[in-house]
C-alpha cells in the first residue's frame, strides 16, 4: 500500500501543465474542487472528467502512475459510498435487515464516489506537475495578501514544502524497516486485522524515531544557514504570468461556467 503512494510527488517531464505558472495550477485546483461541488447531473460528471483526463495527457502523466497513487483512498471511497448508499431516505428498491436501498442513494453513492475520485486526481496533478520550490512559491504569492493580518504565510508555505519533501522519504524509510523486519521473520501479511495492526508496530517506533531524527537534522542545517523566516528574503527566480497561464484561466473559467448551467 504504501507502495503505491504517489500524491505529492513531483513526476519530472516536459509539458506544457509542467510550464504553467505554480499559481495558476495552485488556483486552477481550487476552482476546480469548488466546480466538483456546483453541478448534480451526469453531464456535469463527463465534463469534469473530461476535463481531467485532457490534462493527465497535456500534462504526458502515465495513467498507470495516476491511477496507482488512487489505491490507497479505496477504503474510504468504498466507505463513503455504502454509507451513502445504505443511509440516504427516498425510495425504496431493496431492504436487509435494519438497512434499505433506494434510488436517491444509489445515485448520492455514485455521485460522492465520482466526486471524491476527481478531488484526490485534480489535487495529485498539481503535485505532480509542480516540484515542491515552485509550489511554495505560488502558495506565498497566492495568500500573500494574509501578511497584512499578521500570518506567517511563508513559514506556513514552508511547511507544506517539507511535507511535500518528506513523503518520499518516509516511504523510502518504510520500505527499508518493512524488509529489514521481513528478513528477520516478521509476517505482514496473514492473520487478522488485528493481527497485522500488531505486526505494523515493530515498523511504527522506527519510523517515527527516523523521522524526529530527520527532522531535528533540517532544523539544525536551516539554523546553519541563518534561516530565520521570510521577512527580507528574495526570489532568484521571481513568478512571471504567461499567455498560456491566461489560457488556462479563460479554460477554468469555461469549466465552472459550463458547470453551472449543464441542466
Amino acid at each position: 500500500m504504501l507502495r503505491d503512494l504517489t500524491i505529492g510527488q513531483y513526476y519530472p517531464v516536459e509539458s506544457v501543465i509542467h510550464r504553467l505558472d505554480p499559481r495558476t495550477k495552485f488556483l486552477g485546483t481550487i476552482i476546480f474542487i469548488v466546480a466538483l461541488f456546483l453541478f448534480k447531473t451526469f453531464w456535469g460528471f463527463l465534463l469534469a472528467g473530461g476535463f481531467i483526463v485532457s490534462i493527465i495527457a497535456l500534462a504526458k502523466l502515465p495513467p498507470k502512475y495516476v491511477l496507482k497513487g488512487m489505491r490507497p483512498i479505496i477504503f474510504l471511497l468504498l466507505f463513503m459510498m455504502i454509507f451513502n448508499l445504505l443511509l440516504t431516505p427516498g425510495e425504496v428498491i431493496g431492504e436487509w435487515w435494519i438497512f434499505s436501498v433506494t434510488k436517491e442513494g444509489i445515485y448520492s453513492a455514485l455521485f460522492m464516489g465520482l466526486r471524491l475520485i476527481m478531488l484526490v486526481l485534480g489535487s495529485s496533478i498539481m503535485t505532480y506537475t509542480t516540484t515542491p520550490n515552485n509550489l511554495t512559491s505560488g502558495m506565498e504569492s497566492v495568500f500573500g495578501f494574509l501578511k497584512v493580518f499578521k500570518v506567517p504565510v511563508h513559514e506556513l508555505a514552508m511547511m507544506v514544502s517539507i511535507a511535500l519533501r518528506f513523503i518520499p522519504i518516509l516511504m523510502e524509510e518504510t520500505n527499508k524497516i518493512m524488509k529489514a523486519q521481513q528478513a528477520r521473520g516478521a509476517d505482514f501479511e496473514t492473520g487478522g486485522p488485528i493481527k497485522r495492526a500488531k505486526a505494523l508496530i515493530p515498523i511504527l517506533v522506527p519510523l517515527f524515531v527516523s523521522a524526529f531524527r530527520r527532522a531535528g537534522e533540517l532544523a539544525e542545517a536551516m539554523e546553519a544557514r541563518c534561516y530565520h523566516g521570510g521577512d527580507g528574503r528574495t526570489k532568484m527566480k521571481p513568478l512571471k504570468y504567461h499567455k498560456r497561464d491566461l489560457v488556462a484561466y479563460l479554460v477554468l473559467v469555461g469549466i465552472v461556467v459550463g458547470e453551472i448551467f449543464i441542466p
